[in-house]
């Protein structure tokens, strides 16, 4: 992935209002990001947890999402699989929801999917990040194939927030 800047990743947000998109937490260690390695940059709001963000690049221009976690409740706690990266990590996977963008949103509309709780997806393919024990499954495909696949997912729920 190509390095971002604050700017850029604000002005790329399509399911939130440009006062919000100003207010939002984003990471400032953008220059010590392991950029090389990422499909896709997300982080959680250190100070509000039930806020995650992400941004992507599937055509070329940034994409972000502002999404929201909801609470566990009692008892709920159980491993899940990612939907994107297909891991299956110790730290978790939660649903994460999007606003969809424009009216819909707008209107109350939204759309969920299942993503590693620190969204480090891109960090767990490559073996950047130990996910635990039996987090990922043996799989006979290539890097890129895993990373075009994960892309794939991702672009899929990037296009139904937006349409």
């Amino acid at each position: 992935m190509t390095p971002l800047t604050e700017p850029e990743i604000r002005a790329a947000f399509v399911n939130c209002t440009k006062g919000e998109a100003k207010r939002l937490h984003v990471p400032r260690d953008l220059g010590t990001r392991p950029w090389d390695d990422l499909d896709f940059l997300g982080w959680r709001d250190p100070q509000a947890l039930d806020r995650a963000y992400l941004v992507a690049v599937p055509d070329g221009r940034p994409v972000a999402l502002a999404l929201r976690r909801p609470s566990p409740g009692p008892g709920r706690q159980r491993r899940t699989m990612c939907s994107v990266c297909l891991t299956n990590p110790v730290g978790g996977v939660s649903l994460m929801v999007a606003r969809k963008a424009g009216k819909a949103g707008q209107q109350g509309n939204s759309v969920g999917i299942y993503l590693c709780d620190d969204l480090a997806c891109s960090l767990y393919l490559r073996g950047r990040k130990d996910a635990g024990p039996g987090a990922r499954l043996p799989e006979s495909l290539t890097l890129e194939e895993k990373v075009e696949r994960t892309l794939s997912h991702l672009t899929a729920f990037i296009t139904r927030v937006t349409t």
